[in-house]
């Protein structure tokens, strides 16, 4: 190595770094990239988890479907829908059939209705429950349902079609979420390189007076703001994953405490698989990549105006 390289690599003395660590990186940068990275990190395992619902929830109801059974004028409800539930039975496929009482009717129609309202004298449907192993039943169960004009039976395709819509969504605005948090740390990174380069431009001169090229000028940036933003992507990355990791913790004990329920249903939704956690590793490595990225384009465009 000849002493121009010598000098362009270590510094002047031989140990110290061309560019002082303590006016190039600063604590207030690195927080604003944390910030960033816990925001991309949040959205990105937020989208994972309303996948993974939706995922769950159309294979739930692909399996499942009801019969309505409605009051009708000269028949016995009763033995209609004993007459159904025998018929449905014997249909290829079904693996399941339940009847909801009349009890249980009416505490479906409860939060619409209110719990104090006396449904006795109401023609309330009453509801079969079905879980099919084969989706071909369903054109066997239309078939045998034609026959009965006061049954209806709900696919609940049309739910699983607005649940896939949600999760499109959900991941579109994501996405955009996303690109607006890169964004702003571009912007960020941008003024902070531009600062730097104004604070260290007597070394950038010298740099060019012994021959640096703004090329090599640029990685040394680079390289300083690539370690800002790892320290801040891992650090805001660090967090979002220890709070989903505080979620399932909190959902296995808040249900192994109350037991089912609304409130243990709303914490189970917020678990997060491994693909979740591997996404924010990705979005966390591209926070600290579009760091670096920018410091260069910037110094590069900086230098120019300098020349």
């Amino acid at each position: 190595m000849n002493l121009r390289e010598t000098i362009l690599t270590r510094g002047a003395n031989g140990s110290a770094p061309i560019l002082p660590r303590e006016t190039v990186i600063g604590s207030t940068l690195v927080a604003v990239v944390a910030i960033m990275s816990f925001l991309a990190a949040l959205t990105v395992g937020a989208v994972r988890i309303a996948q993974i619902s939706v995922y769950e929830w159309r294979g739930e109801l692909a399996n499942e479907m009801t019969i309505q059974v409605k009051p009708a004028e000269g028949h016995d409800l009763d033995i209609d829908v004993k007459n159904i539930l025998e018929t449905v039975q014997r249909v290829q496929g079904i693996t399941e059939a339940r009847v909801y009482t009349k009890a249980e009717s009416e505490r479906l129609l409860a939060p619409w209705l209110g719990n104090n309202l006396d449904l006795g004298a109401l023609p309330v449907p009453r509801l079969i429950r079905l879980k099919l192993s084969d989706q071909a039943a369903i054109s066997a169960l239309r078939a045998v349902l034609d026959t009965v004009p006061n049954a209806a039976l709900n696919d609940h395709r049309a739910f699983a079609a607005r649940l896939t819509a949600i999760s499109k969504t959900a991941t579109l605005a994501g996405s955009l979420i996303l690109i607006l948090v890169l964004l702003a740390t571009v912007l960020s990174v941008s003024f902070a390189t531009r600062g730097a380069v104004a604070a260290n431009r007597p070394t950038v001169e010298v740099l060019h007076f012994i021959g640096a090229r703004n090329s090599f000028i640029a990685r040394l940036f680079q390289r300083h703001f690539f370690h800002v933003g790892l320290k801040g992507a891992l650090l805001g990355g660090a967090v979002a994953m220890l709070l989903f990791a505080v979620f399932r913790f909190s959902s296995r004990l808040f249900g192994a405490i109350t037991g089912p329920g609304d409130a243990a249903f709303l914490l189970t939704s917020f678990n997060l698989d491994w693909r979740g956690y591997l996404e924010i590793a990705a979005a966390v490595s591209l926070t600290a990549l579009v760091t670096a990225l920018g410091s260069r384009f910037t110094v590069i465009s900086t230098l120019r105006n300098i020349d």
